[in-house]
């Protein structure tokens, strides 16, 4: 499944979609922008800056517009083709655009009404020099484009196959001891409870089914509540009274989407770390809440000053930050560090309730 995934992801076409109409509103811009900078360029006593730019303006917005429009009506033929040969592709539609909007120009400039109206003075001169230079100038520019496209297309690929990969780690990652541990725990249930042992077997189920089966990107919060609960039962048939987690978590929006495995590996990392080492057990207290359109998650436990962080302390950490940052950018923050005698990790993204 995983490699499947990272297969399509590889096989899509590199090119943003210029059917949307945020890249129309940045062509626009980067239009307006060019000519403005060639008008500035050319100004001079011969000719007027604000014909120029007017002139200028008109046929870079044709140039641009007409470029978006064939690549949006060609984005699902291109996907279906290599990189080489779609870029290939690209490139030849773009500049037979620009040399038949160049051309188009031209035979304007020269037509009856502009004559009469005298402004020839408007176009070029010549055909085959304005087309010719038009047109070179357009396959750098068309060529860079495609490069830096491609570049920024391969470096989020590789963050998304990276975390895809790490995601898919620690979804494998379940501790044997905790497996034998629980397995254990059950066996000794079977003669003295039995009713309790079918549901640990149950709860053991749900919960390899959630780390190991379920594949989406995002899932409900609600769902990922009950994922860390499952756990907490299990573990709490083994530690029993040593065990005690403070849910503070109402005022979360049940509909928020979030990765997979965000709670649970912080709740597993505390009873690890702060309850299990402890013979006296303790608290893990998690407490969400939602200010505006933030969500801020904060879980601690008790620990030791003997106790360091170990390696699967900071690899679920470092899984969970880089999952948020890909899914919400710069809004999501994740801070972790020991407070006197806690452990205190918090989260905090924005409220999303659809898949972006």
């Amino acid at each position: 499944m995983l490699r499947q995934a990272l297969r399509g992801s590889a096989e899509s076409f590199y090119l943003p979609d210029f059917c949307a109409s945020r890249a129309a509103l940045g062509i626009v811009v980067i239009v307006e922008l060019t000519a403005i900078v060639l008008s500035l360029a050319r100004s001079g006593g011969a000719i007027d800056f604000w014909a120029d730019l007017a002139r200028t303006s008109l046929f870079l917005l044709w140039v641009g517009l007409v470029c978006a429009a064939l690549l949006c009506w060609s984005r699902g033929r291109l996907e279906r083709l290599t990189v080489a040969r779609g870029s290939a592709v690209v490139l030849l539609l773009l500049t037979a655009a620009i040399a038949a909007i160049s051309a188009a120009a031209y035979l304007i400039g020269h037509s009856y009404p502009a004559v009469a109206a005298g402004t020839t003075a408007l176009f070029p001169s010549r055909l085959m020099p304005f087309v010719l230079g038009n047109v070179a100038i357009g396959f750098v520019i068309v060529a860079v484009a495609l490069r830096y496209f491609y570049v920024t297309h391969q470096w989020r690929r590789n963050i998304e196959m990276r975390a895809a990969a790490r995601v898919h780690a620690l979804q494998a990652r379940i501790r044997p001891h905790f497996l034998f541990n629980s397995m254990n725990t059950i066996a000794s249930l079977t003669r003295s409870d039995p009713v309790l042992a079918e549901q640990a077997v149950q709860d053991l189920a749900d919960l390899f089914r959630a780390s190991l089966g379920d594949q989406r990107q995002t899932i409900s919060l609600a769902e990922e509540l009950e994922v860390a609960r499952t756990y907490q039962r299990i573990e709490e048939l083994r530690l029993g009274p040593r065990l005690h987690v403070s849910w503070d978590v109402e005022r979360l929006p049940a509909d928020a989407r979030v990765p997979g495995l965000l709670l649970q590996p912080l709740l597993e990392n505390a009873i690890y770390h702060g309850i299990e080492p402890r013979p006296e057990g303790g608290i893990v207290g998690i407490v969400g809440e939602v200010t505006g359109d933030l969500i801020t998650i904060v879980v601690r436990n008790p620990v030791d000053e003997r106790e360091s962080e170990r390696e699967g302390n900071r690899l679920a950490l470092a899984n969970i930050r880089e999952r948020l940052a890909l899914l919400y950018g710069e809004l999501a923050l994740v801070k972790a560090g020991r407070f006197g005698r806690e452990y205190i990790v918090t989260l905090r993204f924005p409220h999303v309730t659809a898949v972006q």
